[in-house]
């Protein structure tokens, strides 16, 4: 299926609820052209619903600039032999909502997920209401729904804007979160043998996966001629393989200008690998403005 060319809207596998930040994101890149999300309570099921063919593609968090890289994500794309077929760079902003004849004084119980209460900490303690108490959700789309489904009043959410909107709450206040730089990258996934979306003859940016065998300074000459090639190596992880002692995967994020030179620099490189996957070749996503 190419979207360029369809008007039918593309079943997108995101994890967790409509309203999320992984829907929000979706919705983002896809821009005008229709998207149904696949709601997906782990990325262990969004990868199988993408890999079977349940959904078009998916969307996927790889690496957060607080949390740091999403280390299982990386496996579930190579396990389930997906495609990377794009990227997406989000700011991550929290909102406080609740039912909409609700104000701040009102509010005695803040819900969402761990993770959003604790980047929002510094503006809970900022708010004139010491009867306030926190309560974990499950998410935080999931509680903005919650709050909604069972008109919870005295409740409110910290939630993405688009939760808020989906549910009917109204926005307290946004930009609540402590740090301004919080940046989620998304990858958009697609089962191996799906070419509805992909950007190849425009790519500046390639994600790859290899083993390395034990020898002095395996890495270093890799390395050494990717540098040679022009190739920036925007990111390198390594992940042992489970059932092999002792040995790795290297997940590398490479960019370039030319196409063709990314070719010739993995040709000259694969030699000295042992198991060599390109995991996608798209283009890159630039960093959103504070």
């Amino acid at each position: 299926m190419n979207i360029a060319t369809s008007n039918k809207p593309l079943t997108v596998a995101i994890q967790g609820i409509a309203g999320c930040f992984h829907d929000a994101a979706a919705r983002e890149y896809f821009g005008t052209h229709p998207i149904t999300p696949l709601e997906c309570s782990t990325f262990d099921s969004l990868s199988l619903k993408v890999a079977s063919g349940q959904a078009d593609c998916g969307i996927m968090a790889i690496e957060n600039t607080i949390a740091g890289p999403l280390l299982p994500c990386h496996e579930l794309i190579v396990n389930n032999r997906l495609k990377i077929v794009g990227e997406l760079k989000k700011r991550i902003t929290h909102t406080i909502a609740s039912l909409p004849d609700q104000q701040l004084d009102d509010i005695k119980c803040v819900l969402s997920h761990p993770m959003a209460l604790m980047q929002c900490q510094e503006y809970l303690n900022s708010v004139d209401t010491p009867s306030w108490h926190a309560v974990e959700a499950f998410d935080t789309a999931g509680a903005a729904k919650m709050i909604a489904d069972n008109c919870l009043k005295g409740h409110a959410a910290i939630c993405p804007e688009l939760a808020a909107e989906l549910y009917g709450l109204q926005i307290l206040a946004d930009g609540i979160e402590t740090n301004k730089h919080n940046f989620t990258r998304f990858l958009i996934i697609i089962s191996g043998e799906n070419e509805f979306i992909h950007p190849e003859t425009t790519a500046n940016k390639a994600s790859v996966v290899f083993t390395l065998p034990h020898t002095g300074g395996a890495l270093s000459k890799v390395l050494t001629i990717l540098s040679f090639y022009d190739m920036n190596l925007t990111k390198i992880q390594s992940l042992p393989i489970i059932g092999r002692e002792w040995e790795y995967r290297f997940y590398v994020d490479l960019t370039f200008d030319n196409l063709e030179r990314y070719h010739t620099a993995i040709d000259a490189t694969r030699p000295l690998m042992g198991d060599f996957i390109e995991l996608g070749l798209y283009r890159e996503c630039s960093t959103p403005p504070v």
